[in-house]
């Protein structure tokens, strides 16, 4: 199971993934989703997983309620926020802090995440900027393991905030830009084992990959940065 950010390297990466662990690899999840078939729901009910990859906070907590297995904590790669627009559309400028700003207080409907860059964008980001009560009435959130990229893409909103990865492979958007450097927010995610797993032996090896520098060139191709081992 992977929340959205690695899904794009994830998924590029299991034939190697394959080949290595002489295994058939089922993808359980490719988003932290809502509700009951989110991530943490699935796990809690102990669904059988082998490897869980998820924002570092989130993993860290499945350590601390027993559902994943602390030894196995690995962090892989770190990852920044971006906005999205629909293809053919009007390129907002988001280039310092202020047109930031100017582009949220203009846009007439935002999307964002139901994971990390979600929780930033509306619980810190608009605080800072100073502008909760002119934009968050015209914010929505996307839930159910749905991509904001989808929602731009159909056009049913204008402007849409997620981790870089998750929304460059979408296709029907652009302008897929990161947030200004001062108001950036870089997410740790990282990966661990499964209490519920059947093969412990085979989900470290598969971490060990993923962590290695052969899957750097896919994870910096998705738009993630790999996180180097000392």
């Amino acid at each position: 199971m992977t929340s959205g950010a690695f899904t794009a390297a994830y998924l590029e990466l299991i034939p190697q993934l394959e080949a290595l662990t002489q295994k058939k690899i089922v993808t359980a999840a490719t988003s932290i989703g809502t509700g009951e078939s989110s991530i943490p729901n699935r796990l809690k009910r102990g669904e059988t997983v082998d490897v869980i990859i998820v924002a570092d906070g989130v993993l860290t907590g499945f350590i601390k309620d027993g559902l994943v297995l602390p030894e196995s904590y690995t962090p892989l790669v770190r990852s920044a926020i971006g906005m999205a627009v629909r293809a053919g559309a009007a390129q907002p400028d988001i280039g310092s802090v202020d047109a930031l700003k100017r582009t949220l207080l203009q846009a007439k409907s935002i999307a964002y995440s139901a994971s990390v860059s979600g929780d930033y964008l509306t619980k810190e980001l608009y605080q800072r900027l100073g502008i909760v009560d002119q934009v968050m009435s015209k914010s929505r959130l996307i839930g159910g393991g749905e991509r904001v990229g989808a929602v731009i893409a159909r056009g049913e909103a204008e402007i849409g905030f997620q981790q870089m990865s998750e929304l460059m492979p979408v296709p029907g958007i652009a302008h897929v830009t990161p947030l200004p450097a001062e108001v950036q927010k870089v997410s740790v995610f990282s990966a661990g084992i499964a209490k519920s797993t059947t093969d412990a032996a085979t989900a470290r090896a598969a971490i060990k990959f993923l962590a290695s520098p052969e899957a750097a060139s896919a994870i910096t191709k998705s738009g993630l940065e790999p996180i180097e081992k000392p």
